[in-house]
Formats: C-alpha cells, structure tokens, sequence
C-alpha cells in the first residue's frame, strides 16, 4: 500500500527526538511536511528528512496532501491546532496535556468524529514492557483485591532537555498552562488509569512553584486519588529531581505488590504475600537521560489505528479522561478542597 503521507508540526524537542525519528524508522510512513516559526528548525528538519519547511501550518495544511499530523507545539496551542489538522481532513496524534481545559478536549473529540478521523494522544506509558506486564498481572487476578499504590514522575526539569532550555515555553504559563502535571503528572494518572482498569473520583492535591525560579507554573505536585472502586495513593510529579529520574510505580494488592521501574536491573518485581518474589527483566524504561526516546511505539500504534481502522488506545475521550485529573488537582489545590472527578 502507499505510504501514509505525514506532517509534523512543532519542531522542538520532542518532535526531533521522538516523533520524526519514529516516523522515519516506519515502513508505512512519509515525511513530507514539517512547520515551525522558527525557521531554522524547520530546515534543520528538512535537511535532515527531506520534507518541506513550513512557518505557517495554515500554509502547510492547504499546500500538502497530508494523512496524519503531529501536534508537537506548547500546550495551549494543542487543541486549535489539532482541531484545524482535523477539520482539513487529517488524522491527528497530539502530544500531551490533549488540551488546556476540558471544553477544549470536547471540541477535539468532536472534531475528530465530525471528520471520521482518528485522534490520539501520546501517553507513551501505556507502551512499557514493564506496564503492559504489570497490567496483566492486575487484569488476571494475581494481586487479588488492589489496596493501594504510589506513583512518581519526577526529573530536573524540562531546560536539559527542551530546545529552548530555561527560556522553554514549559515555564510560562500563558503558553503552558500546567506545569510538571501536565509534563509528567498527566502520564502516570493516564498510566494508572490503564494498570487498574477503572476511573478515579476524587482528588485531594497540593501544586506548588517551589523549584524553579523562572517558572509561573507549577514544579512540583502531590495529589492523593480515589478510584471508583476504593483504591487510594498518592501521585506525585516533580522538576525537582536533580540528581535522577524516578519514574516508578507500585501497587499495592491482597496478594502481592508490583515494584515497576523501582529497582535498576528489574523493570517489574512481584512480591508475593506468602514470600516469593519474581524478578521481570523486560528492557529499561527509555528516559531523556539515556539519550532520548525513539522506540516509544506511540507513531507505531498511531499509524496502525490508521491503516487498519481501529480507534486508538489512548484516543481523544480517553486523553480527556487522564486531563480531566490534572486540572482536578489544580482545582483542589487553588481551592484547597477535596475535588470530585466527573466519570461519565
């Protein structure tokens, strides 16, 4: 079959590290078009994959025969973007927070519907060999009843990493919007809404800007979750984890807890009640630190959804689902009063 024809717009980090060089390993794939306003972005990604430079991705959509477009732009320019990707006939993967607000995942969702296209939003934890494991685990019984978890998300903050260093859009909130939760917090509460199965209800949080001096928006966070069913833990997002990356989560069940990503030669441990232990070696959880993510799997599954026509795991209701936690937790922590989360 032809290749899907595909655009990347934004051209940061996370779109040279990730996204472009997976489309580019991708047998099913085409770059054509990249778009950024700064111009040598763009033709540092066009020298390097061959597409056309674009600064306007108005130009972009209305020159270009294009499929399917990344969103790679700071979190409040994802929904009109992917909105204007969508309505030009696109399917659309989007980075992650989806949106700022709810109202605007909303009009995402229904943009996506109204054109028969496909929406994804890249939570690329739910592609972990160590979570699709654990989640197995969970979903067979092997924990019994799930008590309790703990989950952590945390790093020195997006300047090592972001093309813009400490001057990054990430530090100011009329472009970001959400601090270290929508960076790393809106991950683990998509994660941890894949490993249970099951919605969270309520949520109790403190969002601070503690840590970094030129940052408007929060740096770090600790929210404490209920779920439909009961089970309560904590989840905490940081830019403050100077010295190195935590990315681990446990489960605490009846019969056993799950240590994942929480020990340095094993992606997943089970710790049986009755005292066995299992040690999983599943590969390592990719981070920045180990020179980026390029096997994600996200544009694999993303350009599957699209030449097989299936939805997407992670698609625009479920991105709002994960959203919808994190701007519970700002609500409660503006508010200082226990937030319940609409599950419908």
């Amino acid at each position: 079959m032809e290749k899907l024809r595909v655009a990347v717009i934004g051209c940061g980090s996370i779109a040279k590290h990730r996204h472009l060089v997976e489309y580019k390993q991708h047998n099913q794939a085409d770059i054509v078009a990249v778009c950024d306003i700064v111009e040598a972005r763009a033709k540092e990604m066009t020298a390097k994959y061959g597409a056309t430079a674009y600064t306007n991705y108005h130009t972009l959509l209305n020159s270009e025969q294009v499929d399917a477009v990344s969103v790679c732009l700071p979190n409040y320019l994802h929904a009109p973007v992917s909105i204007d990707a969508l309505n030009a006939g696109c399917h659309v993967l989007c980075e992650k927070p989806m949106a700022t607000s709810q109202q605007e995942a909303e009009d995402m969702i229904r943009a996506a519907k109204a054109n028969h296209k496909k929406l994804m939003i890249a939570h690329n934890q739910r592609f972990v060999a160590s979570h699709i494991k654990a989640k197995k685990l969970i979903a067979k019984g092997e924990l019994g009843k799930i008590y309790s978890f703990r989950t952590t998300f945390g790093h020195g903050g997006p300047e090592a990493w972001s093309a813009d260093g400490a001057e990054s859009w990430f530090f100011k909130k009329e472009q970001a919007f959400i601090g270290a939760m929508g960076d790393l917090g809106v991950h683990k509460a998509d994660l941890l809404r894949y490993l249970l199965g099951e919605e969270f209800t309520e949520v109790s949080a403190i969002v601070e800007t503690n840590a970094k001096a030129n940052a408007t928006v929060d740096d770090n966070a600790v929210c404490i979750l209920k779920s439909a069913s009961g089970v309560i833990g904590t989840l905490t997002a940081s830019w403050a984890y100077n010295t190195t990356e935590d990315n681990s989560t446990i489960i605490y069940g009846e019969k056993a807890v799950l240590r994942i990503e929480d020990d340095p030669n094993y992606g997943l441990i089970v710790q049986y009640s009755n005292g066995d232990t299992i040690n999983y070696q599943l590969g390592k959880i990719q981070s920045n630190e180990a020179g980026g993510q390029t096997t994600t799997h996200v544009i694999d599954h993303f350009i599957a959804s699209i030449v097989e026509d299936k939805e997407p795991l992670i698609n625009g209701e479920e991105g709002m689902k994960s959203l919808n936690i994190i701007l519970a937790a700002l609500e409660s922590s503006k508010t200082k009063q226990l937030i319940q989360i609409a599950t419908k």
